[in-house]
C-alpha cells in the first residue's frame, strides 16, 4: 500500500512537472533543447541561471553551474534528493541494521538508490575524503547535525567541490527540497513533489479520528531512557500537518538539547512526558511500543496508562519524502475512519 501511495505522488507530482513546462515561452523552450543530462535537469534549467549564490548553515556555497554529479555525505539528505530527482551519483551508507538494505542505505528509499546507480561512497558513516574526491563530485551536500555530519570537515570538502551543510533536525523535508532544488537547479521538481504531497496528506488528514491530544513522538532506548523529537523535528511536523497537537519534552529535564531531540533520562522520563496522552514511539514496531507500556517508571503517565502508545515504524527515525509518506499511512491505518 505504501509503494502505491508514493507512485501517485509521484505520477502526481510528475504532471505538474510537466504542466509547468509546458507553460514555458518559446525562448526557453529554445534554451531546453541544449544538450542535458537528463529531463530534470533540463526542466530545472528554466528556473534560473548560473552561476548562483546559495545560504546554507555553514556559510555560503557559489555553484558556477547546474549539478551534473552530485555526492551526498548525509544519509539523512540523501532521501530528499532522490525525491526531486537530483543527479546524485553516490552517498554515504550507515552500519547495516534493520533499518536499512545490505548496503547501508535506508529502507525506505534503497530501491530508488538501486534503480538510479547510486553507489555507495563510503560505509558505516566514517567519513572518507580521498572516496569523496575520487567521485569528482561538482556538488556535495552534507549535515551540521547527526550521526552522518561533517561539518567538522567542511573546509576539507569545500575544497573539492562546493559544498552545502543543512540542518535536518529543524526543517522540515519540504524545506530542505527547497533549498536542494535551488542548489541544483531543480526549483520545479522540488515545488511539484512537495505540492503533491502536501494536498495528499491534507487528504489524509480528514480521515482521520484523532486520539486525545496532545501527543508526543520518541526513540525509546528502555534504562537509557528516550530521545524526543522537539516541536520543530520533522515528525512533529508530519503530525501537526495532520492535525495533531504536538509538545516537546521540557528543556529543564533534558540531558542534552538538540534541534530535533531532547535526550532524557529513564528517571526524567515520567516528568518529560506529564500531561502526553498519546505517544509514538518512533524507528520501532510493535516490541518498542511494548516495551514502553511495560516500563514501571511509565505505569502512570497518562498515555501508557491508558495503552495509548503506537510504533511509527522504523523508517520514521529520519524523515525524508519517502519516509514521511510511510509514516502518514502507518496514523491513516490506525486513526483513519
Amino acid at each position: 500500500m505504501r509503494t502505491t501511495a508514493r507512485a501517485a505522488i509521484a505520477v502526481l507530482a510528475t504532471s505538474a512537472v510537466l504542466a509547468l513546462s509546458a507553460c514555458s515561452t518559446p525562448e526557453s523552450d529554445a534554451a531546453d533543447s541544449t544538450d542535458a543530462p537528463s529531463d530534470a535537469a533540463a526542466a530545472g534549467d528554466d528556473t534560473g541561471s548560473w552561476p548562483r549564490t546559495v545560504e546554507h548553515e555553514a556559510g555560503t556555497a557559489e555553484i558556477p553551474e547546474q549539478p551534473l554529479t552530485i555526492v551526498s555525505t548525509s544519509i539523512t539528505l540523501t532521501g530528499t534528493l532522490l525525491a526531486i530527482d537530483a543527479p546524485v551519483t553516490a552517498s554515504a551508507a550507515t552500519s547495516v541494521s534493520p533499518l536499512t538494505d545490505d548496503a547501508g542505505f535506508f529502507t525506505q528509499w534503497a530501491d530508488v538508490a538501486a534503480e538510479r546507480g547510486v553507489e555507495v561512497l563510503y560505509p558505516d558513516l566514517e567519513l572518507d575524503l580521498e572516496a569523496i574526491e575520487l567521485a569528482e563530485p561538482d556538488l556535495i551536500i552534507g549535515s551540521t547535525i547527526g550521526a552522518d555530519t561533517t561539518l567538522e570537515a567542511y573546509d576539507q570538502l569545500n575544497e573539492i567541490a562546493p559544498t552545502i551543510m543543512l540542518d535536518y533536525g529543524s526543517h522540515s523535508w519540504q524545506d530542505l527540497a527547497a533549498t536542494l532544488g535551488e542548489a541544483t537547479g531543480l526549483e520545479e521538481e522540488a515545488d511539484a513533489v512537495v505540492e503533491t504531497y502536501d494536498a495528499w496528506v491534507a487528504e489524509q488528514a480528514d480521515l482521520l479520528e484523532l486520539p486525545e491530544q496532545p501527543v508526543t513522538a520518541l526513540a525509546y532506548n528502555g534504562a537509557d531512557g528516550g530521545r524526543v523529537f522537539s516541536d520543530v523535528s520533522a515528525q512533529a511536523d508530519v503530525l501537526t500537518a495532520l492535525g495533531f497537537t504536538y509538545v516537546a519534552a521540557p528543556e529543564e529535564l533534558a540531558s542534552e538539547v538538540r534541534s530535533d531531540t531532547s535526550a532524557v533520562t529513564q528517571e526524567n522520563l515520567p516528568a518529560a512526558l506529564d500531561g502526553v496522552q498519546t505517544i509514538f514511539v518512533a524507528a520501532g514496531g510493535d516490541q518498542d511500543a511494548a516495551a514502553v507500556l511495560e516500563d514501571p517508571l511509565l505505569a502512570n503517565q497518562a498515555a501508557v496508562a491508558a495503552g495509548r502508545v503506537l510504533p511509527l515504524g522504523p523508517t520514521s527515525f529520519r524523515i525524508d519524502y519517502y519516509s514521511a509518506t510511510d509514516m502518514v499511512e502507518v496514523l491513516v491505518a490506525e486513526y483513519g475512519s
